[in-house]
C-alpha cells in the first residue's frame, strides 16, 4: 500500500534530501534559524530553512509534502531555550522536545554507516527555483 511506501521513506532518514527543515515563524527569527542551520550541518545533516514568506501552516505542510522528517518551528520561546520543538514525521507527527545535540545524536544515529552527500539546493527556500504546475 502506498502508506507502508510513506513509512519506509521516512525510515531511510539518509535519502531524505533535506533531513531537518527549520522553519522560523517571522524573519525576526531567521538569524537565528541561520545559526541553528550551521550547528546542523556541521554534524553533517542536510538541513534547509524555510524564509518565503507564506503562512506557517502551508510551510509545515510543504515540509510534509517533501518528505522531510523533523521540523523546527522557531519562534520566541525557541531562541530563549536550549530545547526545540521537533515535529517528528518518523513519530507520527507528534511534537518532541529535544535539546539540538540530542536531535544531531539522533539522526547521525539513524544514518550510520551511510553515504553523505551535501544538499544540492540552496539552503534558503526563497532562492530555489519556483515552478508553476
Amino acid at each position: 500500500s502506498s502508506s507502508s511506501a510513506a513509512s519506509d521513506v521516512y525510515k531511510r532518514q539518509w535519502l531524505a534530501p533535506t533531513q531537518v527543515r527549520i522553519v522560523p515563524v517571522s524573519e525576526k527569527f531567521l538569524e537565528y534559524s541561520e545559526k541553528l542551520m550551521k550547528q546542523i550541518e556541521n554534524k553533517n545533516i542536510r538541513v534547509d530553512i524555510d524564509d518565503r514568506s507564506l503562512s506557517l501552516g502551508k510551510k509545515v505542510r510543504a515540509a510534509e509534502k517533501e518528505w522531510v522528517n523533523y521540523v523546527l518551528v522557531i519562534g520566541e520561546n525557541e531562541v530563549n531555550s536550549d530545547v526545540l520543538p521537533v515535529r517528528d514525521r518518523t513519530a507520527g507527527k507528534q511534537i518532541r522536545n529535544l535539546k539540538l545535540q540530542e536531535l544531531t545524536d539522533e539522526i547521525n544515529e539513524k544514518t550510520a554507516g551511510m553515504p553523505f552527500k551535501p544538499l544540492a539546493l540552496p539552503k534558503m527556500l526563497s532562492k530555489r527555483p519556483q515552478f508553476a504546475f
